[in-house]
């Protein structure tokens, strides 16, 4: 069996079925916030980090959620929220309190509905309802937290064409005490 060819098919079909439109939205919502947070628990929490790590790169003011160094949310701040479930039990009291102070809430999702995505301004669903059928060697999550790891990569390659971000300006803002 050709394991990357089981891999990539079931990504690609995730994707093909994913709104593209809603990463100009999410999107849309970082270039507006004043700053933005984003989270997730376990892989769907390194997932956040990567897209976190580019938002940066690309010029925005970003926080993970959990860091010791992360200031309170405000008004006017983003948080970014990954979670396959929507449900997180860890992350729903971290949501519940971004609400509270009047931040926007971005959830991304495999559940169009869902404790977190029935507080969010938007919901992004990878793949459909349906999406995410048992998939032996893709275990515990693999397809959603794949398959959303490659539509934050479009979404950072959607922003460095429409800002005409160059890899020498974003290698400047790259950390460089690592």
């Amino acid at each position: 069996m050709d394991h990357q060819k089981l891999i990539l098919d079931k990504l690609s079909g995730i994707l093909a079925v994913t709104d593209k439109n809603k990463s100009s939205e999410l999107l849309d919502l970082v270039a507006k916030a004043n700053r933005t947070f984003i989270g997730g628990a376990g892989r769907s929490g390194l997932v956040s980090r990567f897209f976190a790590m580019r938002l940066v790169h690309s010029g925005y003011n970003v926080s993970m959620v959990g860091e010791v160094v992360t200031p309170a949310i405000k008004s006017g701040d983003l948080l970014i929220m990954i979670s396959g479930s929507g449900g997180t039990e860890t992350l729903l009291p971290l949501v519940k309190k971004a609400k509270s102070v009047g931040a926007k809430l971005a959830v991304i999702s495999m559940k169009k509905s869902s404790a977190m995505a029935d507080m969010a301004d938007l919901v992004v669903q990878i793949g459909q309802d349906d999406s995410f059928p048992l998939t032996k060697g893709m275990p515990m999550g693999s397809q959603f937290e794949l398959s959303t790891l490659i539509f934050l990569e479009a979404a950072i390659s959607e922003l460095i064409h429409a800002k005409g971000l160059t890899e020498e300006g974003m290698r400047a803002i790259h950390a460089n005490l690592e």
